[in-house]
């Protein structure tokens, strides 16, 4: 069988483009990582790597290997992180994954907390859209997620709805309707600022306005919801936002729900063969603490 070392030369070579740089990174000569490479190849009696442009790319045989490759790297080091849990008291490290949002506004007092029952407890977040953080939940980069709602089509993970958010209009006070609340139409003939494109919560608001006529055009696309607010508070334009986002809507800003209303559903994503060890299990419970009763 291959051994974890090889799985470990093999990623590092994938990610680097070079048997050299990737040898390197994992402090190996460049003959000993060609050795393991060449034995797995000769284990496996198939072909995963090859050379093109002058990089090491994966065969389709290589490509199909790498993902289980790194769920396994993935697993051994949960495996050792169990163990270690019970030395000098260190619970471990856990990694989640996690939109920008949810990191200012929920996961602060969440976290504070558990470091205090916790204190030998490492969390490690990142964060990302809610497409990426799923694949690093697939690939065992991450040990779980906190991600906006999308269609699962994978048989690997598993999802719990946390919270209903609704999304609002964030509007400078002087360019806010009297309305009590706003539709698609009266939104397009504003100056928009949205998030950029590529995430699930601008996905949303996409169809939102697509169901009432055609997509307008933003005046500006932005990847942070804090640089968003300040252009607001600024005068520069209008938003569609999380309302966990504006629960302190800026100084001269106003907030009104949309019409129809929109809501984003934050939900927890795990393995469904996920090791989980006391840390992750700590961090598990204290979110779906926020579930909803009968959510699953």
């Amino acid at each position: 069988m291959p051994t974890l070392r090889q799985f470990r030369t093999l990623i590092a070579v994938l990610e680097e483009g070079s048997i050299s740089l990737g040898a390197r990174s994992l402090g190996l000569t460049q003959p000993a990582a060609s050795q393991q490479l060449r034995e797995l190849e000769r284990e496996l009696g198939v072909r995963l790597l090859e050379r093109a442009a002058g990089r090491i790319l994966p065969t389709a045989a290589g490509t199909a290997f790498a993902n289980p490759a790194r769920r396994a790297i993935a697993a051994a080091a949960e495996a050792s992180a169990a163990a270690l849990a019970f030395r000098d008291g260190h619970l471990g490290r856990v990694r989640i994954g996690t939109g920008a949002t949810a990191c200012i506004h929920l996961l602060p007092p969440m976290l504070a907390g558990l470091r205090r029952s916790l204190p030998g407890l490492e969390v490690v977040v990142v964060t990302g859209n809610s497409p990426a953080m799923l694949r690093e939940v697939e690939d065992g980069a991450l040990d779980c997620a906190l991600v906006t709602r999308s269609p699962l089509r994978s048989r690997v993970l598993h999802e719990t709805v946390l919270l209903a958010d609704p999304l609002v209009a964030l509007l400078p006070e002087a360019l806010a309707p009297r309305a009590p609340s706003l539709d698609a139409t009266v939104l397009r003939s504003l100056p928009l600022i949205l998030y950029e494109a590529g995430g699930q919560t601008r996905a949303l608001i996409d169809a939102w306005f697509a169901a009432a006529g055609p997509l307008p055009r933003p005046a500006m696309d932005l990847g942070s919801v804090e640089a968003i607010k300040g252009l607001v508070a600024g005068g520069l334009g209008v938003s569609v936002l999380p309302a966990l986002s504006v629960r302190n809507a800026p100084l001269g800003t106003v907030v009104r729900p949309l019409h129809p209303p929109l809501r984003r559903d934050l939900v927890l994503v795990l393995r469904r063969e996920k090791v989980m060890d006391r840390g992750l299990r700590a961090l598990v419970e204290a979110l779906r603490s926020l579930a909803p009763a009968g959510a699953g």
